[in-house]
């Protein structure tokens, strides 16, 4: 997939005076990764991940051997386990940029989330959002597909953007 979005990204960054910020939900913060280990824009700016698994997805672990998960999320839904084999790693390598991470803790999923540990947003535990090298972390109340349209996610989002970091007047649960 990153090399799937390389000209269009690539195009756009050239085509900026500034610099070139990621905010990613889910398993587009993993892809953010790959694609800045292999294309990193010459002014990368700051990254903000909403819910990614970067220690992986214990519903992954559960699902990966089924048929439809293996038709639905296809291999890039094997590389969401928690057990990383190593060419899985070698797409995720260590990051050197400025990351912030925002991880929720409610749980929509009355199901799936049954023995995620705890706190999780339902789809991904707030310990596997977490990443060695990330400049900031941040637990809200909101769960995993709202992130993107929780209040409180978007201004932390743009305070990281501007900052570097998230602001002190967070609502931390």
């Amino acid at each position: 997939m990153a090399e799937d979005i390389h000209p269009s990204l690539d195009q756009f960054a050239r085509s900026l005076d500034g610099s070139v910020h990621f905010v990613c939900h889910s398993m587009g913060g993993l892809l953010a990764r790959v694609y800045l280990a292999r294309h990193r824009p010459a002014r990368l700016g700051r990254v903000v991940m909403l819910g990614t698994p970067n220690g992986g997805s214990e519903i992954a672990d559960r699902l990966k051997n089924l048929a439809a998960y293996r038709a639905y999320f296809g291999p890039a839904g094997q590389q969401l386990v928690t057990r990383r084999d190593a060419a899985t790693s070698a797409l995720l390598p260590s990051i050197d940029y400025c990351a912030g991470i925002i991880a929720g803790n409610r749980s929509v999923y009355p199901i799936t989330s049954i023995g995620l540990p705890r706190p999780h947003d339902g789809r991904v535990s707030v310990a596997n959002t977490r990443l060695d090298g990330m400049a900031d972390h941040i637990v809200i109340r909101t769960s995993h597909p709202w992130l993107v349209r929780n209040r409180e996610a978007i201004a932390q989002t743009i305070a990281f953007l501007q900052e570097g970091r998230f602001s002190t007047n967070r609502q931390v649960d």
